[in-house]
């Protein structure tokens, strides 16, 4: 049996979630399923909120750009966030939605924008990419949205890593690794909390390579010999600690 209904439209809502309790739509989402999906009353779509788990909810038609949903029973029990820090370079917007909606996908619990030497803007619109987040937790059965923060400068995360995030051991891809290291990544992961670190499409300055691999809580690994954009390299870093250490064995 199919851990996941995915013949089901899923819908993510902020309201609170429990059985014969009427939640309105908004207007948009009212639209999306009576205009777009062509759903009638007493269609079921599942709907989440990352709070209550997932449900049966049938809709209730009041009128051409109105509807409600009615939760008729649990499908899913929320489960907790992934215990998995996805720290980031802000990229530019379409590079920067695909590496959002990928680190989703990936099991990452939360987002933590850095702002490097070389980072391409210094700018992230929160309700874009926290829009991205949820549209990824929709169309891939994840019940639990991650948190995704304001940007803060690298060198402040650092700084205070061993405060904020103690026992944390932050996974740093290092472009500058490939070819000359033969660390295998494989075999450097250590089991504990997690973060990986990917930087800018630019790569680290050697500045800040320097001071990542002076620190005790962090481990340089390569990702290969290819040169990778950045939201590629999310992608593979991600694979490989969930391959590794995370819930894909």
């Amino acid at each position: 049996m199919p851990r996941y209904e995915f013949r089901m439209q899923r819908l993510f809502l902020d309201a609170a979630i429990s059985r014969d309790t009427p939640i309105a739509l908004d207007r948009a989402q009212a639209n999306y399923l009576l205009n777009v999906l062509r759903l009638k009353s007493d269609d079921e779509v599942l709907v989440f909120n990352g709070r209550d788990g997932e449900w049966r909810a049938r809709i209730a038609v009041e009128g051409r750009k109105a509807a409600s949903l009615v939760p008729v029973g649990e499908t899913r029990a929320q489960a907790p966030l992934p215990d998995l820090l996805y720290l980031f370079a802000p990229l530019k917007h379409a590079r920067l939605d695909y590496m959002i909606q990928k680190a989703v996908e990936m099991g990452a619990g939360r987002l933590a924008p850095v702002l490097t030497q070389h980072t391409q803007t210094n700018r992230l619109n929160l309700e874009r990419a926290r829009a991205n987040a949820v549209e990824a937790c929709e169309q891939c059965g994840v019940l639990s949205v991650p948190e995704i923060g304001d940007p803060v400068p690298l060198e402040a995360v650092l700084a205070g890593w061993e405060e904020n995030e103690p026992g944390r051991r932050l996974i740093f891809c290092d472009e500058g690794e490939a070819g000359q290291n033969p660390l295998d990544p494989l075999q450097a992961l250590e089991r504990g909390p997690l973060a990986v670190l990917i930087g800018p499409e630019g790569g680290f300055s050697e500045e800040e390579r320097a001071r990542l691999r002076a620190l005790p809580f962090v481990t340089p690994v390569p990702l290969g010999p290819r040169v990778l954009r950045a939201d590629t390299a999310a992608v593979a870093a991600l694979a490989v600690v969930q391959a590794v250490l995370g819930d894909w064995r």
